[in-house]
């Protein structure tokens, strides 16, 4: 439904996905109050048969407080939990496995061919998060400031750090405070990398970079958001070989 462009919290449905949706036997989301826009997406299809499969379930959450950045985001029963979980591959792996296995149970003649393609799509990730690991392991400095949210489980996983977040909550604008703050401490620390994401405006992270001599690096949290970021392998090495560029000075 989303070509990578758009943002994965405020998107607005087309007619054209409503229409795909009627016909569809399944609906993947990340769920966590992510796509608040589904439900009623769903409601409006009207198909009875469609099953809907929450890819994020067994996947432990990072609360937002844990990385100082608000308490952003609200799941079902306004339970909390950061949404972003798919930029860790650990976490790209468990929502493979409830992936393939709805497909399955849609699907049975084709078992073995849904369970071949998952274990060869799981040797090529993990290869992929091996090599980045020891790319980041090269980089003295892994601080960053982020945009919005969306990057505590991939900073995480990769060994990035972030120094601060410009909106706490998405959708929110940053007061005249916060932005002095986060001036103020990418000048004390020396931060040098300020991370602003194809789906939001860069007015602020180039206002901050213009302000610090900061670098703005624009990332996808979405594959197709940038050019060679069109599969989520590749989504995820551009990231994170961007990531250590900026950070490098390269």
């Amino acid at each position: 439904l989303l070509s990578g462009y758009e943002n994965e919290h405020t998107y607005s449905p087309k007619p054209s996905d409503l229409v795909a949706v009627r016909k569809a036997r399944l609906l993947f989301e990340v769920g966590i109050g992510l796509e608040v826009w589904v439900s009623s997406l769903v409601k409006n299809a009207g198909s009875a048969s469609l099953l809907v499969v929450t890819t994020s379930k067994g996947i432990a959450r990072l609360r937002d407080t844990e990385h100082h950045e608000g308490a952003a985001h609200a799941g079902e029963g306004g339970e909390r939990g950061n949404p972003h979980i798919w930029l860790d591959p650990e976490n790209a792996m468990m929502m493979l496995q409830h992936i393939t296995e709805a497909l399955i149970g849609v699907d049975p003649p084709h078992a073995a061919e849904y369970r071949a393609n998952q274990a060869s799509y799981l040797r090529k990730l993990d290869q992929l998060r091996g090599e980045l690991s020891e790319r980041v392991a090269r980089v003295a400095d892994r601080r960053f400031i982020a945009h919005h949210p969306a990057w505590p489980y991939f900073a995480r996983r990769f060994g990035f750090q972030i120094v601060g977040t410009i909106q706490p909550q998405s959708g929110s604008e940053p007061s005249a405070l916060q932005l002095h703050g986060l001036i103020a401490t990418i000048k004390k620390d020396r931060i040098k990398v300020v991370v602003s994401e194809v789906q939001l405006s860069r007015r602020i992270p180039e206002l901050l970079a213009k302000e610090t001599g900061a670098r703005v690096v624009v990332l996808t949290t979405l594959p197709g958001g940038l050019p060679h970021t069109e599969t989520y392998l590749d989504m995820l090495r551009y990231n994170v070989l961007q990531l250590a560029y900026a950070l490098e000075g390269l």
